[in-house]
């Protein structure tokens, strides 16, 4: 049995900071892969700057093929919109009975966590490793000392993907916060400008 951690994210684009996080996780927890699950774009909301979900991908891909503990997953691509994490859970431990599914999230995401959709199914079900964020507010009482829920010190990255799209379309370099092979492509296709 398989340990894989879900790493969900829109990667738009994907840059160093999410490496970090995701490698760390693999090298530094019990978990044996980490897939990194590029979220669809939500046809009920406003497309603004996301790229479609195939560059993505292939930003994802570029970025993972050197680390073999780490892999793109585009699993959500073909499920109902808007998803929701549970079905996607529910849809791999389906899809690949044999292995265990557990969800990595930074601490900010936890704060909100009571409010998932049957958030209370899937602490039951899997687990959850947090890395530490820089965010107000506090985690709910209930996940403080849960036994399903690892903190993990995992490096403190305050890169976003929104400071690299605004960055770009300054003219910036921000070369040094992407993959080599992303920063190509971005650059190819003149993407974010």
């Amino acid at each position: 049995m398989k340990k894989i951690g879900l790493y969900f994210g829109t990667f738009n684009p994907i840059h160093i900071g999410h490496l970090a996080i995701a490698n760390h996780m693999a090298e530094f927890s019990d978990l044996d892969e980490i897939w990194m699950v590029v979220t669809p774009h939500n046809p009920f909301k406003k497309k603004s700057t996301l790229l479609d979900n195939h560059h993505r991908y292939e930003m994802v891909y570029r970025a993972t093929e050197t680390y073999s503990k780490l892999k793109p997953s585009d699993i959500e691509f073909g499920l109902a919109q808007p998803n929701y994490t549970i079905n996607t859970l529910i849809y791999l431990q389906e899809k690949y009975p044999n292995d265990s599914f557990n969800l990595i999230m930074g601490e900010d995401n936890l704060k909100g966590f009571h409010k998932w959709k049957n958030y209370d199914v899937i602490l039951e079900n899997h687990h959850i490793y947090v890395y530490p964020r820089i965010a107000s507010g506090q985690v709910e009482t209930q996940f403080t000392d849960h036994p399903k829920i690892h903190r993990v010190t995992a490096p403190i990255m305050e890169i976003s993907s929104t400071f690299i799209r605004k960055s770009i379309s300054e003219g910036k370099n921000i070369k040094p916060l992407l993959p080599h092979d992303v920063w190509q492509y971005i650059d190819e296709m003149n993407f974010y400008q």
